[in-house]
């Protein structure tokens, strides 16, 4: 019995016509078609120019996404502070009750941590969504995902350097980014 060379260890006699990637003809199994590249395997970019592969993301070539403006982005910030006021009522109410004051900083709490999450995985916000704006990489299009949305809130201490222009950066800015956008990549849009 023999299994074929030392280095084929399946036993299939190896054709030095048929091109490397495509598996040899088997008996009741098609043919690779001819001309057809090999597909890629997972955790490789995808090429641009191969038929039946969609290109990913972005807004296409020379297009430009709608950028939030200023007054919309501040606005949004004012939004998402007000949704804290609350949590952090009951933790000054609470100064003399130890219960009232835990229950609204485990609130401060919940709420810092839910939106992070909701602008990680969908752009918005309770601020932004109230907007109608949205925060997204800006090679894809795509929301930034939660751990990026939180180096972008670390990144905010960025705008506050040099007597807090960067929070201003965006009035004037051609992508309206902050400095923290800059940094991380990202870029604040309408979605209406």
């Amino acid at each position: 019995m023999s299994f074929g060379s030392p280095n084929n260890p399946y036993g299939q006699p190896q054709d030095p016509q048929q091109p490397y990637g495509y598996p040899q003809q088997q008996p009741g199994y098609p043919q690779a078609p001819q001309g057809v590249p090999p597909q890629q395997g997972y955790g490789y970019p995808q090429q641009p120019g191969y038929p039946g592969y969609p290109q990913q993301g972005g807004y296409g070539y020379g297009v430009q996404p709608p950028y939030a403006n200023w007054g919309q982005r501040f606005l949004g910030t004012l939004v998402d502070g007000l949704v804290f006021l609350v949590p952090y009522i009951l933790v000054i109410v609470g100064r003399n009750n130890a219960a009232l004051s835990a229950i609204g900083g485990l609130a401060i709490i919940a709420v810092a941590i839910w939106q992070l999450i909701q602008e990680g995985r969908t752009g918005q916000t309770i601020g932004k969504k109230a907007l109608g704006i949205r925060l997204v990489k800006e090679e894809t299009g795509q929301p930034l995902g939660v751990g990026m949305a939180f180096v972008r809130r670390l990144a905010h201490f960025l705008d506050s350097l040099a007597c807090y222009l960067g929070w201003l950066w965006p009035a004037w800015d051609s992508k309206r980014q902050t400095f923290a956008d800059k940094v991380c990549g990202s870029i604040v849009i309408k979605t209406q």
